[in-house]
């Protein structure tokens, strides 16, 4: 797999729904069942205002990676979850003015290349928002390293959502990211 054949860009994930959950359940080991819940989320929050979506490609067109998000909005479910949590801190005012980067995932035969980094710098450069939240698994872990390098800083920890197994931690960045050599990724292939 030569990496230069991996082009970020716009991409309907909600035509790829499902190759993207195959990412996902690769990338972050979902269940069948959770698969088919999934997809029905996702496919609804693409419906929401401002809702966008990257992926990865590789030379033959199968998606690698994916990325999407929308501005928060604090009706939904996400926000209402976590916002004790960051009221409990006094980040609650990063619910305000802010990008929600809602999935990313790269294929496990596809992590620790970049992908990842371009996949989220290419999103939130879409956003005239002044910021990025996210959640991700409240664990030292490539993704939170990823999300740290990029200028993540945490603004709760141990945030628990119903039926998740495993705590939470919440993130938020102002806009835009750093880059490494000052490029943009968007729509171009890597070299």
């Amino acid at each position: 797999m030569d990496d230069a054949d991996v082009t970020i860009g716009p991409v309907n994930l909600a035509a790829r729904v499902d190759d993207a959950l195959a990412v996902q359940a690769l990338a972050f080991g979902l269940s069948e069942d959770e698969i088919v819940v999934r997809r029905h989320i996702v496919l609804r929050h693409l419906l929401n205002p401002g809702a966008c979506s990257y992926g990865a490609t590789n030379a033959a067109g199968r998606l690698v990676g994916f990325v999407y998000g929308m501005p928060n909005d604090r009706t939904h479910w996400w926000s209402g979850v976590v916002e004790p949590y960051l009221r409990a801190g006094g980040t609650a005012d990063w619910l305000d003015d802010s990008f929600v980067i809602t999935e990313l995932h790269v294929h496990p035969s596809y992590q620790g290349r970049g992908i990842g980094r371009e996949l989220i710098t290419a999103i939130t450069d879409q956003s005239d928002l002044p910021r990025s939240i996210l959640s991700a698994i409240d664990t030292e872990s490539p993704a939170r390293g990823l999300y740290r390098a990029l200028g993540y800083k945490d603004l709760a920890r141990q945030v628990h959502f119903p039926s998740a197994p495993r705590p939470y931690a919440v993130m938020g960045a102002p806009l835009p990211l750093p880059r490494r050599n000052g490029l943009r990724a968007t729509g171009s292939p890597r070299n």
